[in-house]
């Protein structure tokens, strides 16, 4: 596999997260994607064995790695679900919330957890972390009463080693950069001549983006159709860095 140009990784927002890769996992579409995010069982190992079985996209990310995450066999029964590793265990920090879609609708909801190694209630915490995605029934609006159900027949997980930095996963393009981004869609003429980098990349391969949908692109065969990154522009993709 064709490693990332310098200065690009895979850098997904929640909300593509939830509303492209586990959404795809949940309607059994895509099956190519399993290459991107593999299907483990992350409680059935420590997250130092998680890296090197992470997808394509992420296997060589020095900081995070995504993977689908199959629903136990005690919490389907209606349980609780285990999260002890063979060394240590995962313990949730602060509050589940729900995640938010661009358009501010719920999408799904969100879990956070520190991993500590030894046994509860006397373990050690270290620096891993990660984000447990199940994605709702159906969105629903913010000011809705409702509740729908959660999908948890596959929920999508984030492993990541805390740096000590403020940061946020969840990168969407400023307003400015969205509206941009839309007025070029809606008249590519127009952004072509004030911008001639815009008008060659617009006339080679047919898109200012990478695809539509602004993910990462496939080819036929299931690999990523490296050639595409040259259309990224870092800063309306904010999920890349």
């Amino acid at each position: 596999m064709t490693d990332l140009p310098p200065g690009y990784r895979f850098y997904p927002t929640e909300e593509e997260l939830l509303s492209f890769y586990l959404r795809n996992k949940l309607e059994n579409r895509r099956q190519d994607m399993e290459r991107v995010i593999p299907v483990v069982g992350v409680y059935s190992y420590d997250p130092v064995q998680l890296p090197p079985i992470s997808g394509e996209a992420s296997i060589r990310d020095p900081e995070q790695w995504f993977f689908f995450c199959p629903m136990q066999e005690r919490e389907a029964q209606g349980g609780r679900p285990t999260r002890t590793t063979p060394s240590g265990y995962w313990k949730l920090t602060g509050s589940p919330s729900y995640v938010l879609s661009s358009q501010n609708l719920r999408i799904g909801w969100k879990k956070t957890m520190v991993f500590y190694t030894g046994r509860a209630p006397t373990g050690t915490k270290t620096k891993w972390k990660m984000n447990e995605y199940k994605a709702l029934e159906e969105a629903v609006a913010t000011t809705s009463s409702t509740h729908p159900k959660l999908r948890n027949e596959f929920s999508v997980c984030r492993v990541y080693i805390k740096s000590g930095t403020l940061r946020s996963f969840d990168r969407r393009p400023s307003a400015n950069v969205a509206m941009n981004s839309e007025s070029r869609r809606r008249n590519p003429e127009a952004s072509s001549s004030a911008n001639p980098q815009i008008a060659e990349r617009t006339s080679s391969h047919g898109c200012s983006s990478p695809r539509d949908d602004g993910l990462l692109p496939l080819a036929a065969d299931g690999t990523f159709d490296w050639n595409m990154l040259e259309d990224i522009d870092p800063e309306q993709f904010g999920r890349w860095e």
